[in-house]
């Protein structure tokens, strides 16, 4: 369910200066997901997308080796009959591709997705919950801006700023 017109988005921005403050946003980020929501990730290359989403599904009980999807497009982790699907379109050229990879299914279900290059697939993907975007900053730090798409999501990231 997107966000009622009348209801203004909710947006806001932090810094991650560090691996630290990035896993420790995690930590926080985690606690608010809910299966079914759509997460996309948006940012440079090397602006650290799969960095915080590896920090999201660590917080999240995800333990082992947490790939980068870039090739194969999706890896699939299974935590407490949770399925949390993460995506990489880097590579994609079409949407074809990703109509004859099946994976509209992981969408809309019970399972949490999250979605790198979400500008890839265009109009392909169904609204998001969470869009979350990153930008390096001066030194080693990412500056990160969430913006919520429906009424989980807003509810995701007013649990982080009251935490």
């Amino acid at each position: 369910m997107n966000v009622q017109e009348s209801t203004p988005p909710l947006q806001s921005e932090v810094v991650l200066p560090d691996v630290a403050a990035t896993e420790a946003w995690a930590q926080r980020f985690a606690a608010g997901l809910k299966p079914g929501m759509l997460v996309l990730l948006k940012g440079e290359l090397g602006a650290g997308k799969t960095t915080l989403v590896r920090a999201v599904l660590r917080a999240l009980g995800v333990e082992g080796n947490i790939k980068s999807p870039t090739y194969p497009v999706l890896e699939t982790y299974n935590v407490s009959s949770l399925y949390l699907y993460h995506f990489d379109f880097y590579r994609i050229k079409s949407h074809s591709e990703l109509e004859d990879a099946g994976f509209r299914e992981c969408f809309g279900g019970s399972g949490l997705c999250f979605v790198e290059w979400p500008e890839k697939a265009g109009e392909w993907l169904p609204a998001a919950d969470v869009t979350l975007e990153l930008r390096t900053t001066e030194g080693e730090g990412r500056k990160l801006t969430m913006t919520a798409g429906s009424l989980l999501g807003r509810q995701c990231l007013e649990r982080i700023s009251i935490a």
